[in-house]
């Protein structure tokens, strides 16, 4: 059997499963299976043990496991990062975090800028940032001891000083020494559970969900924020297209400058400022 009749196969099965993108995903658990790339799967012959086990990881991505999940892997800008149950997956919406920081530090002079990600995660923001900007003093806080292993692994030999802690407490050796703040924090409503996608499902819930308004987390990356930030220092943080207004009600307070970005669907879905004069 050739590789492509097996995505076709996939898709189909996947399609009948109500999965949200079957072609993409069944070229994924494919080439996951064959060690190989998109580009090969045309010439590329499968044995009866292949087909097997793509079927075998098609009946787990039917079931609502997402496709990161069980392949390990989750790709982010022009990494890929390795992800497993206890960390959230890192979405394509969040790359645009990165390009808010990145056109910022453009604009400064090189050498020693000091980067904060709170609520790093799997680390996705902070290896992108190190691969893609050279001289940078990176910093990542993640508190949940089952996403740990994935920040450390995602960022090692990367030389970024890795913090297992609540961010509250974090940092204070930094205050009012950094220049940015980055932050995807957990940001969901707690009214929408039961409302969201079965792949969502499947994230650690500490890593969605942020209280009832979603802004319990939100709340906090706008103190710690404040403390870390030179004045004119950039935070750019993620929220929900529901809290426009409320975000930028709460960063009013210590920052000026602020603008909503759009995501790739259209949805005000980050807000980017730059923190006031300290004390003013």
């Amino acid at each position: 059997m050739r590789a492509w009749d097996l995505v076709l196969e996939t898709a189909e099965r996947l399609a009948g499963a109500g999965v949200a993108s079957p072609a993409s995903d069944a070229r994924w658990l494919v080439c996951h299976v064959l060690g190989c790339d998109a580009a090969e799967l045309i010439l590329r012959d499968v044995s009866r043990r292949e087909c097997a086990l793509v079927a075998e990881l098609a009946e787990r991505r039917a079931a609502g496991e997402p496709v990161q999940y069980i392949t390990g892997q989750a790709p982010f800008r022009y990494e890929v990062i390795s992800v497993g149950p206890g960390v959230f997956i890192p979405r394509p919406e969040t790359e645009l975090l990165v390009d808010e920081v990145l056109t910022y530090l453009a604009d400064l002079p090189p050498g020693g800028r000091q980067v904060v990600e709170l609520c790093a995660g799997s680390g996705a923001i902070t290896r992108s940032l190190a691969q893609e900007r050279g001289g940078l003093v990176l910093h990542a806080v993640e508190r949940s001891p089952q996403a740990w292993p994935w920040l450390l692994q995602n960022l090692e030999r990367l030389q970024v000083d890795c913090r297992r802690e609540d961010m509250a407490e974090a940092f204070h050796d930094l205050d009012a020494r950094v220049d940015v703040v980055v932050a995807n924090p957990p940001y969901v409503p707690g009214s929408r559970r039961g409302q969201l996608p079965v792949e969502v499902t499947h994230d650690p819930e500490e890593a969605v969900f942020g209280g009832e308004d979603g802004l319990d987390v939100v709340r906090v990356v706008h103190a710690v924020a404040l403390r870390l930030l030179v004045p004119g220092g950039l935070l750019a943080v993620e929220h929900d297209e529901s809290q426009v207004q409320d975000v930028r009600a709460l960063f009013s307070e210590g920052f000026t400058g602020l603008r909503t970005v759009r995501d790739l669907a259209g949805a005000p879905r980050h807000l980017v400022a730059r923190r006031g004069r300290i004390g003013g």
